[in-house]
């Protein structure tokens, strides 16, 4: 079998891990879920005692479904969602939480409870701003940390430490507290091209105690994805994996960068790789668009430009949509046909089951079945371009239907309207000077041929689809290779272990169309922001 390579991928609901070969080819993988508090206040907290037990599960199940030996294992790397934990100086658990359970540890990204410090934030104007679109998000965590300290001040005290999840993860599997340049990069405002951190923004902002003794608390060495860390897996650690100790372990990546290095340099035929021409879509319940640059590009509503937080040398732009997966389940779940679906699917996953009907209904252009509704997905905010996390969803043409069709329609108009805020992140790009020639698709929904034809269609760029079932998870095992030298950089590893498969190509045919569609997409935006102003005159 050779040496082998686990990718540990820890997303809002679930840990995943996969085995690959040094090829990259997937030999087994497992998942197990993670509980989730939501409460009301844009509260949504996770526990990191939680989430590494199953770390644990999911590995030691994908050992045995793969058959891999734990002496097999080379190399191991760590991918997360952006979500924010915090531990005392020993590594336990301090309670981020109104509830007071000091077992809720972590605010997950999407929790906006910090949504006013953000809007405080972006309102000094500081100069670091510039390099997360101009606005800051309180997805990230210089908002979330200014909402602990004025609001459970004893907590922010107590914290030793406060991780990005994919560092804890690192932390957790090796005791080593360097943090990932992808991480404080793209969520803390560390200036990677600079290798420092802004004094003047944090003192600004009232956080500039998180600077002392070198910045030990937030992150005092700073290192690049891949880089092998401390003494390898730790003897706790490889007790609870079920693996070797020493293992080599690399700095982690955000889940979405991961899912980028897992596919926008994988080979296609014989045509030589250029990444700054692909941009990585990475679609699960939130979706990231990550487009590299070997210049710095200042897109207004984008975050970054980010240096070396993806690929060595190049710089990164992130697009991306609040809600994507989950705004589609949100939007289908509430229909009236859908318990009526689920009866119909007999098992079958709801939104496949959907998939069929619509193909059944549309034949070779899907989309017209959305002609007469119309969806703007903005459950949790625009991300970007227009960064306003205060936006909410709009739907039109709705009527009394309550059958099954009907259900099937308001899922196309759903994926319609993802489709064309991909769009709007396209045009903010372009705008810039930045402008691929392929779309590379990741994440869950990318295994979906209705949504990569609606992409491709309404984008006008070819969609491609990664060889591998995989690529977020690959994308973290190519950590494990980087770390235990089988591969000599990230973008060695994405050229030996990743590869381009099916290409969906635009169907000019559809080009007006979505260009209408696109159109209603516009009013709904600008009315949903006007009916928001006209209210607060109330």
């Amino acid at each position: 079998m050779g040496r082998v390579f686990i990718g540990i991928d820890v997303g809002t609901g679930s840990a995943r891990a996969g085995a690959f070969d040094a090829a990259g080819r997937l030999l087994g993988t497992a998942r197990h879920p993670i509980r989730i508090w939501h409460e009301t206040g844009g509260v949504v907290e996770q526990s990191a005692e939680d989430i590494w037990r199953a770390c644990i599960a999911a590995t030691r199940a994908t050992l045995a479904e793969s058959g891999v030996a734990a002496d097999a294992v080379a190399g191991i790397g760590f991918d997360a969602t952006c979500s924010l934990v915090a531990v005392d100086r020993a590594g336990m658990p301090v309670s981020v939480s109104p509830s007071g359970d000091p077992a809720r540890n972590v605010i997950v990204w999407m929790d906006h409870r910090a949504s006013a410090e953000a809007r405080q934030i972006t309102e000094t104007g500081e100069e670091v701003l510039r390099y997360v679109g101009g606005t800051i998000s309180p997805e990230m965590q210089t908002p979330k940390l200014l909402w602990l300290k004025k609001h459970l001040a004893k907590s922010f005290a107590a914290a030793g430490h406060f991780f990005d999840l994919p560092d804890y993860l690192t932390y957790r599997a090796t005791g080593a507290v360097a943090r990932s340049a992808c991480t404080v990069t793209c969520k803390w405002t560390y200036l990677a091209h600079e290798r420092r951190w802004s004094r003047a923004y944090f003192e600004r902002i009232g956080l500039g105690e998180l600077l002392a003794d070198g910045a030990a608390r937030i992150g005092e060495t700073i290192v690049a994805p891949g880089a092998a860390l401390g003494e390898g897996l730790s003897l706790q650690a490889a007790a609870d994996l079920g693996l070797r100790p020493g293992i080599p372990v690399g700095a982690a990546l955000i889940d979405a960068h991961a899912g980028g290095i897992g596919s926008v340099g994988g080979r296609h035929g014989d045509t030589p790789v250029v990444v700054a021409r692909r941009l990585g879509y990475i679609m699960g319940t939130s979706a990231c668009i990550m487009a590299t640059t070997e210049q710095p590009s200042f897109v207004s509503g984008v975050w970054g430009p980010y240096y070396s937080a993806m690929i060595p040398g190049y710089w990164l732009n992130e697009g991306g949509q609040s809600a994507a997966g989950a705004a589609i389940d949100h939007l289908v779940r509430a229909h009236p046909a859908f318990d009526q679906a689920m009866r119909e699917a007999s098992g079958q996953p709801v939104l496949e089951f959907l998939e069929g009907r619509v193909v059944n209904l549309a034949g070779g252009n899907p989309a017209l079945l959305a002609r007469d509704l119309h969806v703007l997905p903005e459950y949790l905010g625009n991300r970007s371009p227009f960064a306003d996390p205060d936006a909410r969803a709009v739907v039109v043409g709705l009527g009394l239907e309550e059958d099954v069709d009907n259900l099937a329609r308001l899922f196309v108009a759903g994926l319609c309207g993802l489709a064309y805020g991909f769009c709007d992140v396209l045009d903010a790009l372009k705008g810039q000077g930045v402008a691929p020639d392929m779309v590379v698709m990741s994440g869950g929904a990318s295994h979906s041929p209705l949504v990569r034809r609606i992409m491709a269609d309404a984008t006008g760029i070819d969609i491609a689809l990664p060889t591998s079932p995989e690529p977020v998870l690959l994308g973290a095992a190519m950590l494990g290779a980087v770390a235990a030298r089988a591969q000599a950089d990230i973008p060695a590893a994405m050229a030996a272990m990743s590869e381009i498969g099916h290409v969906a190509k635009p169907d000019p045919r559809s080009a007006a169309f979505h260009g209408a569609k696109r159109s209603v997409h516009k009013s709904m935006q600008t009315m949903e922001c006007e009916a928001r102003r006209l209210m607060k005159q109330c």
